[in-house]
Formats: structure tokens, sequence, C-alpha cells
């Protein structure tokens, strides 16, 4: 069998719970230290499947330090797993602790995007080309031209707010989080390197919509090779 953990972290101790087959199988706490923390969860979960933390100060530290341990750490947003973690009838850490353990066995984290994404474009015909739901969505410049005056601004942050702030938030994940390679994220570092990281973050981001919306209209799934157009 396999099991799904739930890490919620403070500065001095981390409450740790495991679940398996939809039931919690072991519920404990130990000092905030990666590499204590990988020994409990090699000895209470041999199997284990996935090990959901969420954002916070020492999000970025156990990360690498989980998965230079070899564990499948995944950090979501707090932000995204509050809607989650409330409803508990009680907010302690234990509680959070089982509530990310219950992600990790669902899976539901990313799914907010997604579905956000889906909610808000509602109809595939609406858009003749994929690559115009960056710019439906406000993610793509500005621009400004009388005269000689001829120049692109800020992003527009036309359309849909939310959506967008959670598709600039996935992008910054696939930035700075995910490991494996792809070419849309090779794509986004050698932009990084010539336009500094939010506006490859942006342009990442308006990219994501037109590649989600041309999936959708195919049927296909995510290709990690194949070479994200300019």
């Amino acid at each position: 069998m396999q099991q799904y953990i739930g890490l919620d972290e403070s500065l001095k101790d981390t409450f740790i719970s495991i679940r398996e087959n939809g039931k919690r199988i072991w519920r404990g706490k130990c000092p905030s230290d990666p590499k204590l923390i990988a020994e409990v969860i090699c000895k209470r979960a041999p199997n284990v499947e996935r090990v959901v933390f969420k954002t916070g100060p020492l999000s970025v530290w156990f990360d690498h330090a989980m998965t230079a341990e070899g564990g499948p750490a995944i950090c979501i947003d707090a932000r995204h797993a509050k809607a989650a973690l409330d409803m508990a009838p009680n907010k302690t850490d234990p509680n959070d602790a089982d509530g990310l353990a219950h992600l990790a066995e669902v899976g539901f984290f990313g799914v907010v995007t997604a579905s956000s994404f889906i909610a808000a474009i509602e109809d595939l015909a609406n858009f003749a080309k994929s690559r115009s739901v960056g710019a439906w969505i406000g993610l793509t410049t500005r621009r400004y031209q009388s005269g000689e005056v001829d120049y692109d601004g800020h992003i527009s942050r036309c359309g849909d707010n939310h959506l967008r702030s959670l598709l600039y938030e996935a992008a910054m994940v696939i930035l700075t989080r995910v490991s494996a390679a792809s070419a849309l994220r090779n794509w986004g570092l050698r932009l990084k390197e010539k336009i500094g990281f939010k506006r490859a973050a942006v342009a990442v981001a308006r990219k994501m919509a037109g590649i989600m919306h041309a999936m959708l209209k195919s049927g296909e799934l995510f290709d990690r090779s194949v070479k994200a157009a300019a």
C-alpha cells in the first residue's frame, strides 16, 4: 500500500500525518529538521507516494532538503490549501497536517488553476487562436503609439484577475520549484536571463494560457519535450 503524508511545519516542531487507503494510520511530531523528518517517514511510511506541505518560512529549506533526501516533496501555496484546511472543525497544527495528508492522497492541489481556467474560458470556440487567451486574461503588454512615440507598457490586467493570479503563481513555481525539465521551463529560464524574473514569469503564464487552451481543444496531454513557440 502507498502512503501519503502531510507536514505542518513551524520554526520549532513539525506535525506529521500519514494516510493509507483512505485512513490515517499515524500522526505525531518531531523537530523541524528535514533529516529527522525523513527518518520518521522512512520508519513509518516506507512506501510513501507524496509528501505535501504548504508555503511558509521553512518551505524553501524543506523543499530542497526533502528532495535531497529522496522524498517526493510537493510544496503548495498556503492560500490554496486554506480552503481545504478550514473544513476541519478546529484549527490546530495536527488537524492541518491531517488536511495536508488528505490533499496529498486525493491529489487536489494544482487542480485549482485548471478548474479556474476551464470555468473562465467556458467555451473553447470563444477563441479562434489559442494564443489569444493570454491577451484576454490581461497578460499582454499595453501599447502606446502617438506620432514618434511608440512603446510597450505594463500588462493590461484586463479580464479575470483571479485566473491571472493563479497562472502567474503557477509560472513562478515552474521557474523556481519544478525540478523536472521541460521545453516550457527551459524557455522561461532563458527568458529570465534576458528580461528578468518577473517579466519572464508573466511570459510563461501567458504561454501556459495558450497551451492549456490548445490541450483542451485537441484533447492531448502536455508534452514536456515540445518546444515553446516564441
